[in-house]
């Protein structure tokens, strides 16, 4: 636990994107009183400009000067940015821009690990432009999880949760083709997901969740009629985790299990896929959902939406999912 004096970490995410953008509308809107933002400032000043609300800037040498920064200002850590970055045009996928913000989210970690903050809130990222710059992860989660490892170089266990006033997800497996997920669910892949996300609800004020586990198959395979998987491992690694003495049922039909539990019937579901567990949540609407790191040895969460170039510097972007991520992040990380 961090103590709640700390702030939080806001990354810029990429230049091009609305990220900046977002990031700017929160401060504007007085969401952003406990945080850091870490990125660049010709960024950050591109962003407010095109919202029409320039607003000063407090360069900070370290997040812990946030309590000394002037009120009305917004506080920036400066993330080692490149130079061209604010000239560089508006929804394009550019390697800098990728670049950036692969430093920035490495400096935002690095400042939770040393104490100095408590919790991490990433604005999108674009993996194109990640790619492109030669970053080796094909997104945040697998990141943050490499930022995390330990001494050793063994990396923590971690899943992707999104999550809605509505319904909350966790998956087991993510930014993969489906074929590669189809080969990396097994047992100990599902047990240890149901086992994550117990763990995880009790930061929320749930320490005994209703877990559901949505099948692979249609009709979770319908007693091995159209796949046998939740047969051989799906049900197997539901009836470990309720030995274990947590709550999981299932594997249930994955076109239904999300209405029941957006009805009340279960706290979160386990979902096998990427596009299984989020279109349900993605459907209900991204200005509520907040994507949560599950697992991390600190609290991160981000929008549940990408970087949107169609709209990038107009001054249109929705800054709803990025401030319902930081009160996510300021629940989490002060214990519920």
């Amino acid at each position: 636990m961090f103590a709640p004096s700390l702030p939080l970490l806001v990354t810029l995410g990429d230049a091009c994107g609305i990220g900046p953008e977002i990031v700017a509308k929160a401060f504007l809107q007085g969401e952003l009183h406990d945080a850091v933002v870490v990125g660049d400032a010709g960024v950050l000043r591109r962003a407010l400009a095109a919202l029409g609300r320039p607003a000063p800037l407090a360069l900070l040498q370290s997040p812990l000067d946030h309590a000394h920064c002037p009120p009305g200002c917004l506080p920036l850590l400066a993330g080692g940015g490149d130079a061209a970055l604010a000239a560089l045009p508006w929804g394009t996928i550019d390697p800098r821009a990728g670049a950036a913000a692969a430093r920035w989210i490495e400096q935002a970690v690095r400042a939770v690990q040393q104490g100095q903050a408590r919790a991490v809130v990433t604005a999108p990222i674009h993996k194109e432009a990640l790619s492109a710059a030669g970053v080796p992860y094909p997104g945040h989660t697998e990141m943050l999880q490499a930022l995390a490892a330990g001494p050793d170089g063994s990396l923590p266990p971690v899943r992707m949760m999104l999550a809605n006033p509505e319904l909350k997800v966790v998956l087991v497996t993510i930014h993969v083709a489906l074929r590669r997920a189809l080969e990396l669910l097994d047992f100990d892949a599902v047990l240890s997901t149901v086992r994550i996300a117990h763990r995880a609800a009790a930061a929320w004020g749930q320490p005994a969740p209703r877990i559901a586990v949505a099948g692979l198959n249609p009709h979770a395979g319908e007693g091995g009629l159209f796949g046998d998987e939740e047969l051989r491992y799906i049900g197997p690694a539901v009836q470990a985790a309720r030995a274990e003495g947590i709550d999981a049922q299932g594997p249930f039909p994955p076109d239904t299990v999300f209405m029941r539990a957006r009805q009340g019937a279960f706290d979160l579901v386990v979902a096998m896929t990427h596009d299984h567990g989020l279109i349900p949540v993605k459907y209900l609407g991204v200005e509520e959902g907040v994507n949560v790191t599950l697992g991390l040895p600190f609290v991160r969460t981000s929008p549940d939406h990408g970087t949107a170039f169609d709209i990038a510097g107009r001054g249109l972007a929705d800054a709803s999912s990025l401030v319902t991520a930081v009160r996510m992040a300021r629940q989490l990380s002060a214990g519920g």
